[in-house]
């Protein structure tokens, strides 16, 4: 696995259309990261369905 995500990471969306929808919204990885067709994808807190792990960054948790 490449992003080495993990549940309670907190990431933004870069690099994609839903990046657009959601420019400045925190999302959280509930799952640890599997290949769903060749593709890293994990679950986000809130949102339906594995989304890629390429267009996730990960950022630091607020205190």
């Amino acid at each position: 696995m490449t992003k080495n995500l993990k549940p309670g990471d907190k990431v933004v969306m870069i690099k994609c259309l839903e990046a657009e929808t959601y420019p400045d919204k925190v999302w959280t990885v509930t799952n640890e990261p599997w290949n769903l067709c060749g593709t890293e994808v994990v679950l986000l807190e809130g949102k339906a369905g594995g989304f890629a792990t390429k267009f996730l960054k990960k950022v630091r948790k607020q205190p």
